[in-house]
């Protein structure tokens, strides 16, 4: 049973796996699930984490380091601390991926604070979005 509340954001809902607590700090994982026609994040780095993604279902377009590439079922990719990236859903499917952080330094409190800016009603408060960002350790690149 997953101890981890799912937390929702608009038309994305994140469950965590694991936090830096359950691995002695050396990574954090959850599952993002993405509404068709979703576009999130806006496009970042991490200045003190890695990522990897894992596709469990759907197709996503992602943008790393310059490049879109479309991963679905069964794909991976590996985003080393510093590269810009994000991603968008754009099928009219839902979109599945595992996320794992390295070290674990990226927690479910990021996702809490920029789910109540979303879920405020309205057009999100970009300024608070970014601020959430650069105070979680990802640097919002335009």
């Amino acid at each position: 049973m997953n101890k981890y509340e799912t937390i929702k954001a608009g038309d994305i809902e994140i469950q965590f796996c694991l936090d830096a607590d359950d691995t002695n700090g050396q990574s954090t994982m959850f599952e993002c699930r993405i509404g068709p026609g979703a576009r999130v994040p806006a496009p970042h780095y991490h200045e003190a984490f890695d990522e990897t993604v894992y596709i469990l279902e759907g197709t996503g377009t992602f943008m790393f380091g310059g490049k879109q590439m479309e991963l679905g079922l069964g794909d991976s990719y590996f985003v080393p601390r510093g590269i810009t990236h994000g991603f968008e859903n754009k099928t009219d499917k839902l979109l599945r991926f595992l996320a794992i952080a390295s070290p674990g330094v990226f927690g479910p409190s990021y996702f809490k604070e920029i789910a109540e800016v979303i879920n405020a009603g309205g057009p999100p408060d970009m300024a608070k979005i970014m601020s959430i960002m650069s105070r979680h350790g990802l640097v919002p690149v335009r």
